[in-house]
């Protein structure tokens, strides 16, 4: 991605800290508005993840950028031995960490402040790893993809759910509509953050996708990558090997 995005663009404080700031600054109302923004469509697009990723049967996973932990939460009906949700935003965790303990599932699920670029685990420890419209939130890409690969198992799997642009009529059209005007617009009235969701917006349209995102993968150690795109091209579902 030749174009840095960044949340606050007058701010001096470097992409990672941003988006921590970010984040923290919605995560009390970022599930409610993440419903409304996607249509809830994003729940059945996790549903897709967690069906890849238990094909492995898993017992160490590791999801990234888990945020308030949507993800983790429904990867736990694959019963696995341990899941891992690691993001860069306490405020996220936070609200993640009470959902899982309503859920009874807080010996399985263990909630972590990390950088994915940066992250204290050994080589080779998971089974299957996961980033659920995380990647393009990344400082440095190429860094965080290496640090991934170094990681995650020689027979595990990274199943990644990014935002991608679709590119038939009219869906392209629709989907620019929305985006531009419509998310930034529900973001500055239900958020207490007013420019969090005109970022979400920018730096979705501008993050590589289908076959640019393979090759990104391909260069940073994996292998075996397909891109399936879903609801019209909408969000795409990244898979590959070590």
């Amino acid at each position: 991605m030749s174009k840095i995005i960044k949340p606050y663009k007058d701010s001096d404080l470097g992409k990672k800290e941003q988006v921590a700031k970010m984040f923290d600054n919605i995560s009390t109302n970022y599930d409610g508005l993440n419903r409304v923004i996607s249509f809830g469509i994003d729940v059945k697009w996790r549903k897709k993840v967690v069906e890849i990723v238990g094909k492995n049967n898993p017992k160490q996973i590791l999801d990234i950028a888990t945020g308030t932990g949507d993800l983790a939460l429904m990867m736990a009906n694959l019963k696995p031995d341990r899941i891992v949700g690691l993001d860069i935003s306490s405020g996220m965790l936070e609200v993640g960490k009470q959902k899982i303990a309503k859920a009874n599932l807080s010996e399985k699920i263990e909630m972590i402040v990390g950088d994915s670029e940066d992250m204290p685990f050994g080589d080779a420890t998971f089974d299957a790893i996961t980033v659920s419209f995380g990647v393009r939130n990344f400082a440095n890409l190429d860094k965080g993809l290496k640090e991934i690969a170094r990681v995650l198992k020689p027979t595990g799997v990274l199943v990644i759910l990014e935002t991608s642009n679709p590119t038939k009529f009219p869906f392209k059209q629709g989907y620019k509509l929305h985006t531009h005007l419509i998310l930034p617009i529900i973001g500055k009235l239900f958020s207490k953050d007013k420019v969090a969701y005109s970022y979400l917006s920018e730096s979705a349209n501008y993050f590589p996708f289908g076959e640019k995102f393979n090759n990104i993968l391909r260069k940073n150690g994996f292998t075996n990558t397909e891109d399936n795109p879903v609801t019209f091209g909408v969000a795409t579902i990244y898979t590959a090997s070590k």
